[in-house]
């Protein structure tokens, strides 16, 4: 195997195809990042949930396969000079040049190496900026804990050409609705996704024009998702379990709703949450068209801010854990957030909006849970 690449496309393969290996594989080979010369170079990565797949174009001198240690690969791939790369395979390692610069790599057993499953056929395309947009909305509501692994997920609801994301750690639920252009307009799927692979693959795709979503057929034995772009591919096992249901969480009438310039809220926020913790919550005293932020009390450190803001109905004095609220506020996406209150004691829904008297952005609901504080 012989070929010389350019630097740039090489770390971005590498890079994206080191994604899906695992620190501690079941087979040391799946330590490995598959390298297939022929017509083009097509990079390979797996811990046999999650692979992903790259292809490159190179002056390919002679064709070839190798398996060679994956995150070493990609740093010596991030450290190279800004020239071309030549690879060669010579017995059992692999030379690496760029300019003056050298590596010898060593090589893994190519028959170790598991046979991936497929890509399932193709289900319909999006646009990957409405994608990635999406996704980030969603995905950090997900849980963390691994214990409970249905709430690690994105719960992904397809009927027609409509997508419906969701996502809890059961303090918050985030939904996201999008459309997209599918293949069978009457059909009807779901699946849940790892939220961290979701991540991954929108934000490794944001490059492209469209990605196209493949999803294994109902019943089928190997539950898959796919990601495609023009010359990336990861593909996925979903997670077993049902994710819980949700639309009835999300109230459909409200007692008091305020109206905020989310920059604003934003920064007040962060300056009040300096004197809190996961522990401690913000309080939120909402009056007519007045906001004030406090934090702390007895003897602790403590802050308290104000903000004109729109608002109308009963006066709400609620508190929110600062973090979660700060990333319901990032991810309307809008220069105003719109805030639902159905009393002092239930969630708040954040949705976002263009101007302060505009309409209600329907298709994203950041819902909130309250914490307990003592006065």
């Amino acid at each position: 195997m012989k070929f010389v690449i350019d630097r740039e496309p090489l770390i971005d393969a590498v890079n994206w195809v080191a994604r899906s290996l695992s620190s501690r594989p079941i087979q040391t080979a799946l330590l490995g990042i598959m390298i297939d010369a022929d017509e083009k170079v097509l990079f390979t990565g797996s811990d046999l949930e999650t692979s992903t797949k790259a292809i490159v174009a190179a002056d390919i001198t002679t064709k070839g396969k190798v398996l060679v240690p994956g995150r070493l690969l990609a740093e010596i791939a991030r450290s190279l000079p800004a020239k071309p790369i030549s690879f060669v395979l010579d017995g059992t390692r692999v030379l690496v040049t760029a300019g003056s610069a050298k590596f010898t790599l060593p090589t893994l057993p190519v028959n170790e190496y598991p046979n991936l499953p497929s890509v399932p056929a193709s289900a319909g395309e999006i646009s990957s900026d409405v994608f990635a947009t999406a996704v980030n909305q969603v995905a950090i509501a997900a849980g963390k804990d691994d214990s409970l692994p249905t709430l690690t997920g994105v719960h992904i609801d397809i009927k027609g050409n409509n997508i419906t994301l969701a996502a809890t750690d059961r303090y918050r639920l985030a939904v996201k609705e999008i459309t997209w252009n599918s293949k069978d307009k009457d059909g009807e799927s779901a699946t849940l996704l790892r939220a961290r692979t979701l991540f991954d693959a929108a934000k490794s795709l944001a490059g492209s024009s469209n990605v196209t979503i493949a999803l294994s057929p109902t019943g089928s034995n190997e539950k898959l998702v796919g990601f495609l772009s023009e010359d990336k591919t990861m593909t996925s096992r979903t997670l077993d379990g049902t994710f819980p249901p949700f639309r009835h969480l999300l109230p459909t009438t409200t007692t008091a709703e305020a109206t905020i310039e989310v920059a604003l809220f934003l920064d007040s926020v962060r300056r009040v949450a300096l004197v809190t913790d996961k522990t401690v919550p913000l309080r939120l005293v909402f009056s007519s068209n007045s906001l004030q932020l406090e934090a702390g009390a007895g003897d602790d450190a403590q802050a308290t801010e104000n903000l004109e803001i729109d608002y109308v109905g009963e006066d709400i004095n609620i508190a929110f854990n600062p973090t979660f609220l700060t990333d319901g506020l990032q991810a309307v996406g809008t220069p105003y957030v719109h805030i639902g209150f159905t009393g002092a004691n239930k969630p708040a829904v954040l949705t976002g909006k263009s101007e302060p008297d505009g309409a209600i952005n329907e298709s994203y609901k950041y819902l909130l849970m309250p914490m307990r504080y003592t006065s």
